[in-house]
């Protein structure tokens, strides 16, 4: 799992890093922008990819056809980032958010986020199948036993994160 963590200028390439994260949390400092345009080039990391599958098609053309750059608060209104915190607070809360992922099985987050990357590339029900498949993999593993065991026993799961006992 990825977080980026923005407390300044993402321009260009900065915004692209972001976007290939999982997830963005932002500060009230945080600018975010796509500027190649104004250099007569496009986005070439992902940019031209990754944005409009965040923001939407008409929200990226424009993000990148214009070259302009964009407040955080503005980044959280179109759904760019996924938090918006003031500058203090960034760290903790990334590393809250961080901590709390890692408390779940590894084995269903890596089947998770590979599910939803790979899904994104395919046609819905090419993407349920692949869902299943990962549904299946994760059922299988001693991570799954656990869970529900800890569950019914009403304790905290502790996971192994393998595939096999």
């Amino acid at each position: 799992m990825v977080i980026a963590a923005v407390n300044g200028f993402a321009l260009g390439g900065g915004t692209e890093i972001a976007l290939a994260c999982d997830f963005i949390y932002a500060t009230e400092n945080a600018k975010f922008g796509q500027p190649e345009i104004n250099l007569g080039l496009i986005p070439g990391f992902g940019g031209t990819q990754r944005l409009p599958r965040l923001i939407g098609m008409n929200r990226a053309k424009e993000f990148i056809f214009t070259g302009k750059m964009i407040s955080a608060a503005e980044a959280d209104r179109i759904g760019l980032v996924n938090k918006f915190v003031a500058p203090e607070a960034l760290m903790d809360e990334v590393m809250k958010i961080a901590r709390d992922i890692a408390s779940k099985g590894r084995v269903s987050v890596r089947a998770a986020k590979e599910t939803i990357n790979s899904g994104m590339n395919v046609d819905l029900a090419s993407g349920c199948r692949i869902e299943i498949d990962a549904f299946a993999l994760c059922m299988a593993s001693p991570d799954a036993q656990e869970g529900t065991a800890a569950f019914l026993e009403k304790r905290k799961p502790e996971f192994k994160g393998r595939l096999k006992g």
